[in-house]
């Protein structure tokens, strides 16, 4: 197959995670009346390695070698080492050599010169460490374009007030009056509406459901007001649950069809406009730097690493410390990847911390998993001796299944590891939702309110029109509202739960409380006060760093020790 082109900036980040597809997978195992055989992800093989494969091959080049290693995405694509020239070239399934853009008819390669010699030579380096922005890695990661982008937000907003101002002059006093009751009534109308559909879908009643999405869909926009957009994705979770379609809905990543580009620029928005992920980082950074002031080596052991986003601020960090920095060991731990490249995700994410640290000079050393956490050994970890190890987890065990779903439940199983690791500091993050409940209306109207929340914290900080807005509601909000209306039993992957429910389980698996560290509080709540809306929350409560939006308590901070 021949290959064109490539926009550099749509190459794909991640591929989907195996979550929803394993789950799908085991529905027709069951149909057939068959055990569903364990994945090779289970037994722990996906360990990536910090040397690169290779193998030397048989071609009709002299002093050819074909290598294979962890900065090559796809199986197919080899590079050939000729006489000290490199050749990036693709090789079919028969290991019949084909040249990118128009094969090469001869069997030879030319000058270099030639238009599919470049296509070949760009698409090259989108398969190398490269590829990155770097500069917008930097502004989006270290806060270097942090002013740039809230100054182009702050025009954008001053700009639609504006526009609205002059609208209401020219339409006149009664007129803004009566179009504010409208939205009022259109306001109540789509809450009304939303919840008798979802007693439809409950009840199986297509004729009636049906009818109450055309109202619904003419009332709604995902580049609407807030309402409008949370009605538009809570329709297509329910209208998903009614015709059957909730299989191989989820992925804790964005869709592989967002690009590198995209998936920053949606970062940057979310932090930019809202403080919960930026000062979580902030709390956990600031709180490790301290507990490692004196520390020779720093472990550090992430569950649920993700982009690794987290982490070059950090690195950044322990670079200025007096004396050089410690060395830095981090454990990534991830679901495998199905497909040839289970590793691929946490791969891309080890690249980009290494290059952070040899940018940085910051001494360091990998270790990434990828596998499901709840089979993860305490060998796999890796802990030495001699090292403060701290676990670090961000928003993600709501993701491991619950007691509702597995007798032997997935979360304690983790929790239980996480105490024999014995860390120095457990680092946890809550996403604090009630909408876990097993009856579906139950769920439904908790998800309501969480979510109308959200939606109308992005209606006061973004403008509507802005693009990454409604590209980070769709594959975020939307992603996320379809999986807890429209999945039932392993298929539902976002099952969140109150702090204090947390607290309960941190405290049976072994773990205690440590006090709130005044300083990070009072920094992070002066932060939030001097550079975003109003509305946001921070307080304290008990020894949880509480963040909201408008009284809602929606993400939670806490550190554990081993009891």
């Amino acid at each position: 197959m021949l290959m064109e082109e490539e926009d550099l900036e749509r190459k794909s980040l991640m591929l989907e995670d195996p979550l929803a597809l394993q789950a799908a997978e085991k529905s027709f195992y069951d149909v057939l009346g068959q055990n569903y055989p364990p994945s090779s992800s289970d037994k722990g093989d996906y360990v990536v390695s910090s040397k690169p494969f290779s193998s030397s091959v048989k071609t009709s080049f002299d002093h050819t070698h074909l290598v294979q290693g962890p900065i090559f995405g796809e199986p197919t694509t080899s590079v050939f080492f000729q006489k000290g020239n490199t050749q990036m070239i693709d090789l079919d399934k028969d290991g019949v050599c084909l040249q990118r853009g128009k094969k090469n008819h001869q069997g030879e390669f030319g000058d270099g010169n030639s238009e599919e010699e470049v296509r070949s030579a760009k698409q090259a380096a989108v398969k190398g460490d490269d590829f990155e922005p770097t500069e917008m890695l930097d502004k989006v990661l270290l806060n270097h374009g942090e002013n740039e982008f809230a100054k182009k937000l702050q025009q954008q907003q001053q700009q639609q007030q504006h526009e609205v101002k002059q609208q209401g002059k020219r339409s006149g006093r009664m007129r803004r009056s009566k179009k504010q009751d409208k939205d009022k009534t259109d306001m109540v109308d789509l809450w009304t509406l939303l919840t008798q559909c979802a007693q439809a879908v409950a009840s199986y009643d297509q004729r009636t459901a049906t009818d109450l999405f055309k109202q619904i869909r003419q009332h709604s926009s995902p580049d609407g007001a807030a309402t409008q957009r949370l009605a538009h994705y809570f329709a297509n979770g329910l209208e998903a649950r009614l015709v059957g379609t909730s299989k191989v809905l989820y992925s804790p990543l964005v869709s592989n069809e967002m690009s590198v580009v995209d998936i920053l620029r949606g970062h940057q928005l979310y932090i930019t406009a809202c403080p919960f992920l930026r000062m979580s980082y902030c709390f956990a950074n600031r709180t490790i730097m301290k507990l490692a002031k004196n520390a020779k080596t720093i472990h550090i052991i992430d569950f649920g690493i993700q982009y690794g986003f987290q982490w070059p601020g950090l690195i950044q960090r322990l670079s200025q410390t007096p004396g050089g920095p410690p060395k830095l060991r981090m454990t990534g731990v991830e679901l495998p990847q199905p497909g040839f490249r289970p590793t691929e995700r946490v791969e891309e994410t080890k690249r980009r911390l290494e290059n952070y640290c040899r940018r940085f000079n910051v001494p360091s050393e990998y270790n990434m998993i990828a596998k499901k956490w709840e089979t993860i050994h305490y060998e796999d970890l890796k802990i030495n001796k001699d090292e403060l190890v701290v676990v670090n987890c961000m928003y993600r065990l709501k993701h491991i299944l619950d007691e509702t779903v597995v007798i032997n439940n997935p979360r304690d199983t983790v929790l239980k590891l996480l105490r024999k690791i014995n860390p120095a500091l457990f680092i946890h993050g809550v996403y604090n939702g009630t909408y876990n409940a097993p009856f579906f209306l139950t769920r439904f109207r908790e998800a309501l309110l969480h979510y109308s929340s959200l939606f109308d914290m992005f209606d006061s900080t973004v403008p509507r029109e802005e693009r990454y807005r409604m590209e980070f509601e769709k594959a975020i909000y939307g992603r996320d509202i379809k999986n807890i209306i429209a999945c039932e039993g392993m298929e539902r992957v976002e099952r969140p739960e109150s702090y204090k429910q947390w607290q309960v389980r941190n405290a049976r698996a072994g773990f205690k409380q440590t006090p709130l560290d005044q300083e990070t509080f009072e920094a992070v709540k002066k932060k939030v006060q001097l550079s975003y809306h109003k509305d946001f929350l921070v307080e304290q409560l008990g020894e949880w760093l509480m963040q909201g939006w408008k009284g809602r308590r929606i993400y939670a901070l806490s550190c554990w020790k081993p009891v």
